[in-house]
């Protein structure tokens, strides 16, 4: 058994011998074929790579080979370029020993060209002394020139402003003789060669035949008595208020040549010396010298009196402010008061006045002493003596030019310049009995029944007669447009005179009918003017 069992045991042992090795063996050739395998792989694998590498390496080959044709060809262009460059810097250097003979040459010509510049530096030198000769000289002839010109116009501006106050002379003539178409001619003429060479209008001759042609003035009687104060109604250029010894008291409104006038009050025990009217309330004011102040108001419906006790003769108004009136009388001021119609107070002058009127606002007085009292207050006045002897009977003053004007009793009136000097003006033959300045314009009135424009700021200062009537004239004021005044008479006529240039040189062109012949042409204006008509062909004024 036990022989068996070994023997088992060998054949086993032999066996799993036989079979261990087998397995290695099979195990070793296995690894092998793997082995060999793998390598067959890899050398699949190079054989591959060795494709591609000799693909690429012929590719790259194929590459070179055009990078070399490329090079080949830039080194060709390359030495082209260089042959080029070459042949461009023998130029540059040609050009460059030409540039050099340039400058040279340049430097030869700019030598000459400044020889040849200060010679004409010379030569303009010369010629530009020449020059400012000539420009001397014909400056000298264009000024001789002007001034023949100059003289030449100047002439002829004076020939036509003197052909204009003839022609107005002639046409007051022709007026005065009844020869109105003839004179209305003459007039326009004379108006368009004043003012179209640029002559004073206010020339007598000139102006007063303007007014005489365009009929400027209008009387209506309207008042019982002596008119002796005219006052305008503030912003109504037709509407006036008038007082008169009488003891009226009369509005009026002018329409065309119609007087429309309305009563507002009348009492011939009043003696009416002065008239006020306040713009504020309408209210209207007179002073009669009998001590008495009438008041129209409430639109003229109501008329109320005011007895001034401690008053001698009242002869005139001031209103201080819109609740106070100061009453004027020879020896005495009275203070009203407006609200109620009272007299508040009353004090009595060391003097005794002969003219009460107004100065920067205030009330100036004139006493029989020759001196002149400027009333600021009840209790305070400045007293000084009057610059001009004799009788002063109207005074007035420009706010403009501050001058001032003295109307004396002998029809003489005294102009006083801002710096004190003194002219004599002489053209009234009686009393000046107001005075008013309008500008440089002095208006004037005279019991010798004229009213006189002067013409303050000439050297000559001749009067011109606005109006000219048979009685005194007492007092006059403007409209509200300054283009009339109204002026009252001793006999109780009032007068509305048109002292605008405009309207009466329009009243005039609207009355011609004709224009000049040749031969009337001819007789008054010359056969040296130019002929022009004044009418057109439809019978239009021709405009100055």
């Amino acid at each position: 058994m036990n022989k068996k069992r070994a023997i088992t045991a060998c054949a086993g042992i032999l066996l799993a011998g036989i079979v261990a090795t087998g397995f290695y063996g099979w195990y070793s050739e296995h690894k092998k074929v793997e082995y060999l395998r793998s390598r067959v792989d890899e050398m699949e694998k190079q054989v591959m790579r060795s494709a591609v590498d000799r693909s690429v390496s012929a590719q790259m080959e194929d590459i070179a080979n055009e990078q070399r044709e490329i090079s080949d060809e830039k080194r060709e262009e390359a030495l082209r370029q260089t042959r080029v460059a070459n042949e461009m810097r023998q130029r540059s250097e040609v050009e460059r020993l030409n540039a050099l003979e340039a400058k040279r040459n340049a430097m030869e010509s700019e030598k000459r060209a400044l020889d040849a510049s200060s010679v004409a530096d010379e030569q303009r030198k010369v010629a530009e002394g020449q020059r400012k000769l000539a420009e001397e000289q014909r400056q000298l002839a264009e000024h001789q020139r002007i001034q023949a010109e100059f003289s030449r116009r100047k002439a002829d501006s004076l020939s036509y402003i003197a052909l204009g106050r003839s022609l107005g002379s002639i046409s007051t003539i022709q007026a005065r003789a009844g020869n109105d178409e003839i004179a209305n001619l003459l007039s326009y003429a004379s108006y368009l060669y004043t003012s179209r060479y640029h002559g004073d209008i206010y020339i007598p001759a000139v102006f007063q035949s303007l007014m005489q042609q365009s009929q400027s003035s209008h009387s209506w009687s309207e008042h019982i008595g002596a008119v002796m104060n005219v006052e305008n109604m503030p912003a109504n250029d037709k509407a006036i208020f008038s007082v008169s010894n009488y003891g009226e008291i009369i509005m009026s409104e002018r329409m065309g040549d119609w007087l429309q006038t309305k009563t507002l009050f009348k009492n011939n025990r009043y003696d009416f010396r002065d008239l006020q009217v306040d713009p504020a309330s309408g209210n209207i004011f007179a002073v009669s010298r009998t001590g008495h102040l009438v008041i129209v108001s409430n639109h003229f419906k109501n008329v109320s009196t005011v007895v001034l006790d401690k008053m001698v003769h009242p002869m005139r108004l001031h209103q201080f402010d819109e609740k106070t009136l100061w009453v004027i009388g020879e020896s005495a001021i009275a203070e009203v008061n407006l609200k109620n119609f009272t007299v508040t107070d009353t004090k009595m002058f060391p003097f005794r006045v002969t003219l009460g009127s107004r100065k920067s606002g205030l009330p100036l007085l004139f006493d029989d002493q020759g001196m002149m009292h400027l009333v600021k207050s009840l209790e305070n006045y400045d007293t000084q003596k009057v610059p001009v002897a004799g009788t002063v009977t109207a005074y007035c003053e420009s706010k403009n030019t501050h001058s001032e004007a003295f109307g004396m009793s002998d029809g003489n009136i005294w102009l006083k310049n801002n710096a004190g000097k003194m002219l004599k003006l002489i053209g009234h033959r009686s009393r000046i009995s107001k005075m008013k300045f309008n500008g440089r314009q002095l208006f004037s009135s005279s019991y010798d029944g004229s009213m006189n424009l002067w013409m303050t700021d000439k050297e000559k200062v001749d009067p011109i007669t606005l109006f000219q009537a048979d009685n005194w004239m007492m007092h006059f004021c403007f409209d509200s447009t300054k283009n009339t005044f109204w002026a009252g008479d001793v006999k109780g006529n009032l007068t509305a005179v048109n002292i605008s240039v405009p309207i009466m040189v329009e009243l005039i062109r609207k009355k011609l009918k004709r224009n000049l012949t040749t031969e009337e042409w001819n007789y008054y204006i010359g056969q040296d003017v130019p002929y022009e008509p004044f009418v057109g062909n439809q019978g239009n004024t021709i405009r100055p």
